[in-house]
């Protein structure tokens, strides 16, 4: 194997803390990956990684060694983005990061036009709603949702969304509908236990900022696993309007207390401060901001 992949294997061991994590990402076996990286110590004559049954940690020597390839894999993008540059044409691969929900129901239907009209470019996209590194973890671009803190990151925004108080009419009908935030104490509630201010659900109205504590009945870190809930007749959810938005528009779900909305939530793209913006994260970045120009959660 070529030392370009030896060290994109090694860190991509290194970015997944295991070699099956590894195995994953890059579609190898995790016999293959485990032989990669043994035969790059076996070159470089030192111990990269420590081994345990639990975990694997990086060797002094490692640390060191990581970075550097880091360095020069990232040296290899940026080449590509000259070359990219020089010729019109975009090429190499972009590395894309997006919470699940909204990277399921409002990325996938952009990437294959996108995708079309770049054909020498390819996409690696991951969903996840953790918090990714994205110097770490050789991300190029990141779709992020709620209030950006402060880093070395240069961000766009894209949209906004705000979180929507609603039922099915079926439940509100057999259980009454709340008309104060303080009603919902009387009501179930399905919470996404990743939201930040936690059980403590937040509201704007008539005479000022207000939060409400709920005691939900099941709180899950997939705002979709709530949404069902709602939509099955079970109870009340605070959730974004990009998810909700439609369920909305058709009827299966109502929204509350229309005169104390609560918070909105602005949708970005960040990427790494850089001297100079790669073309193709510029590309997409540019691409995404047309698209959401008029998002249809908005309506």
């Amino acid at each position: 194997m070529d030392r370009y992949a030896e060290m994109q294997t090694f860190v991509a061991v290194v970015d997944a803390g295991s070699f099956v994590g590894a195995a994953d990402a890059l579609q190898m076996s995790k016999t293959a990956v485990s032989r990669v990286v043994g035969a790059l110590e076996t070159r470089l004559g030192t111990r990269l990684l420590q081994r345990t049954t639990r975990r694997l940690s990086l060797t002094p020597e490692g640390a060191l060694f990581v970075e550097r390839c880091r360095e020069l894999l990232d040296g290899v993008r940026d080449a590509e983005a000259e070359l990219s540059t020089r010729t019109g044409e975009v090429i190499g691969e972009l590395r894309i990061s997006a919470p699940v929900t909204f990277g399921l129901d409002h990325l996938a239907p952009l990437w294959p036009a996108f995708m079309a009209r770049h054909p020498r470019l390819t996409l690696d996209v991951t969903l996840t709603d953790r918090f990714v590194d994205l110097v770490d973890e050789g991300v190029d671009l990141a779709v992020r949702i709620g209030q950006l803190q402060a880093s070395s990151l240069v961000s766009r925004r894209l949209a906004s969304t705000r979180l929507v108080l609603c039922a099915s009419p079926e439940y509100l009908a057999r259980h009454g509908t709340p008309r104060t935030p303080a009603d919902l104490a009387g009501h179930t509630t399905f919470a996404y236990k990743l939201l930040a201010s936690g059980d403590q659900w937040p509201f704007e109205g008539p005479d000022g900022p207000l939060t409400v504590k709920v005691n939900p009945r099941m709180r899950s870190n997939s705002g979709d696993s709530c949404c069902v809930a709602a939509l099955q007749h079970q109870g009340i959810v605070l959730q974004p309007s990009f998810m909700v938005g439609r369920h909305l528009a058709s009827g299966a779900l109502v929204e509350l207390l229309a005169d104390h909305r609560s918070r909105e939530l602005g949708i970005h793209a960040v990427w790494p401060s850089r001297r100079q913006l790669a073309p193709k994260v510029r590309l997409m970045v540019e691409y995404l901001v047309a698209a959401f120009r008029q998002p249809g959660w908005a309506a």
